[in-house]
């Protein structure tokens, strides 16, 4: 493969202010992060203290190796949500290292509102089941959870993909054969009794671990029995009597360290880099220099691909046709894989550009890596005419139905179809993350406005009236532009997990090198092999 070029100049006058403007956008996040991963009140660290448990962060750090990368998922889950102090959604999460093995471990933080499971927290716990389950990846969790919020129990126990869902998920998961270790370092009340119950391997720490589907004061109102935590539901009684679980800790420290011996007796799964990786020729700080912060605003994507790939190598394919859309080959830490990027919306001849290259990938079992800054499907009467919206189904059919690992980092503006198109959630890329400045909804704030004037105008016209005046004009366009805003940027996409974090532009490629190790623990092909009609 050939290095690509740059024709970023150092001395561009505009750098500055791009860089000033990603500073901003990085700050606002890393303070978010640090809010969410610290602010607890003194009256809940002391009552932990009190019981001598460790806190959730502390356990997570004790799980994994001393050093290993760490790929946090939901980092902002249910920010601003609630009250605002569901912090993480209620647990600190992510793929990690143990004895050497790639895990998705999660630990319920009881320090927020009890461990008590909201909404969010059920989706962050099913979206982390769904990264075990694709990625063939053993899950380790922490328990320490009061069960239900029961003011929003509507919202966390009855439907489809609520509540409910974690232990289906689970038996699924044992069908496949993912390991599944469990510690239960608190409560594990109610529905939450059965995350250990459904696990392979249990090891509960006597005093403060209790397993039970009706605490003590249920239990009394029920049956009028009057019973102690530790009677009902402790470490002894369920490793001696009732045997749901297999080893009795001391403490925090003591479970976890036997479920690091347990990790370590695993079979070890994973696919080794095809070559050694080698570093960017170009320096992925230049990342902040060169992209603008705002997705209309114009640059080359080959600029960012010579900052993530090995060696800023890159095998173009089709460089001339469609040049809107770039494809090709790269390594990414020694790991080979076929990538997408916008260089601007996507007209018919991205589209069939992009349906050849993914078969082709998918063909030889190289996972694809989807860069988006799509501002969508090109629109009009000639393109229209042409059959933009049937090569579009191409390129659509072609990602939902590829079996090899996709993953999707939105470095920009993500609107409308050219999400579908190149990638987004719906499509199940195993990772999705986003870059501080990214930007998602059906369309940009002014585009919306100016349909729903466009709208206002044809029925006024019906009613013989004439056009809105500007006055009326900015009445409409103001509010949906500051919605759009509000409702579009990356620190409200990952609060609501329409991401699995936000990382900072020039981490990409370690975050997508970890992202590629981990999926390829996974068969390259997961279903049959073939693709659906690409209508001609």
């Amino acid at each position: 493969m050939r290095p690509l070029s740059t024709s970023f100049d150092p001395a561009d006058p505009g750098a500055p202010a791009r860089r000033a403007a990603h500073e901003k956008l990085l700050g606002e996040v890393r303070s978010a992060l640090a809010e969410a991963g610290t602010s607890r009140s003194a009256k809940a660290l002391a009552r932990h203290r009190e019981q001598g448990k460790m806190t959730a962060s502390e356990r997570l750090d004790r799980l994994l190796d001393p050093g290993s990368p760490f790929l946090e998922i939901g980092g902002l889950a249910a920010r601003g949500m609630y009250d605002g102090g569901v912090h993480k959604a209620g647990s600190f999460a992510g793929v990690g290292v143990i004895e050497g093995h790639t895990c998705v471990v999660q630990a319920n933080d009881a320090m927020v509102k009890g461990g008590t499971i909201y909404p969010m927290g059920v989706k962050k716990a099913l979206r982390l089941q769904a990264i075990a389950i694709e990625n063939r990846l053993p899950f380790v969790s922490l328990v320490d959870s009061g069960g239900a919020f029961l003011p929003l129990q509507s919202e966390v126990f009855p439907d489809l993909d609520d509540g409910g869902r974690i232990f289906y998920n689970q038996a699924r998961m044992s069908k496949l054969g993912i390991p599944q270790l469990c510690g239960v370092m608190g409560l594990c009340t109610a529905g939450a009794a059965y995350i250990p119950a459904m696990s392979d391997e249990v090891v509960q720490v006597r005093g403060t671990g209790a397993i039970f589907l009706a605490g003590p004061p249920l239990v009394r109102a029920a049956t009028g029995e009057d019973v102690t935590p530790e009677d009902l539901g402790g470490a002894a009684m369920h490793t001696s009597v009732s045997g749901v679980s297999d080893m009795l800790a001391e403490n925090d420290a003591d479970a976890i360290d036997y479920l690091r011996r347990r990790v370590a007796c695993l079979p070890q799964g994973g696919v080794a880099p095809s070559r050694s990786a080698r570093a960017p020729l170009h320096d992925p700080d230049q990342l902040y220099d060169i992209v603008p912060t705002e997705p209309h605003q114009p640059y080359d994507i080959r600029e960012v691909i010579g900052r993530i790939v090995d060696a800023s190598e890159f095998e173009e394919f089709k460089p001339d046709y469609g040049p809107t859309l770039i494809t090709g080959w790269a390594y990414i830490h020694g790991y080979l894989v076929g990538i997408l990027g916008n260089n601007g919306p996507l007209f018919s001849e991205c589209a069939l550009k992009a349906t050849h290259f993914i078969q082709l990938c998918d063909k030889r079992g190289i996972p694809l890596v989807f860069l988006q800054n799509v501002p969508g499907f090109v629109v009009g009467k000639a393109f229209e005419r042409g059959g933009i919206t049937k090569h579009g189904q191409q390129m659509v059919a072609a990602v939902s139905t590829c079996t090899v690992p996709k993953f999707t980092v939105i470095v920009g503006g993500s609107f409308g179809a050219g999400n579908y198109a190149m990638c987004g959630r719906a499509y199940s890329p195993r990772f999705l993350w986003m870059w501080p400045n990214a930007q998602i909804s059906v369309m940009g704030g002014e585009q919306a406005a100016r349909v729903l004037i466009d709208v206002q105008n044809a029925q006024r016209a019906r009613s013989g009236l004439g056009p809105i005046g500007p006055e009326e004009e900015q009445a409409i366009l103001v509010p949906i532009l500051e919605h759009t805003r509000s409702e579009g940027n990356a620190l409200h996409a990952t609060a609501n997990l329409w991401d699995d974090g936000i990382i900072e532009p020039h981490r990409t490629r370690d975050v997508l090198g970890l992202s590629i190790a981990a999926a390829l623990h996974a068969p390259l092909r997961d279903g049959p092999e073939g693709f659906g009609v690409f209508r001609t």
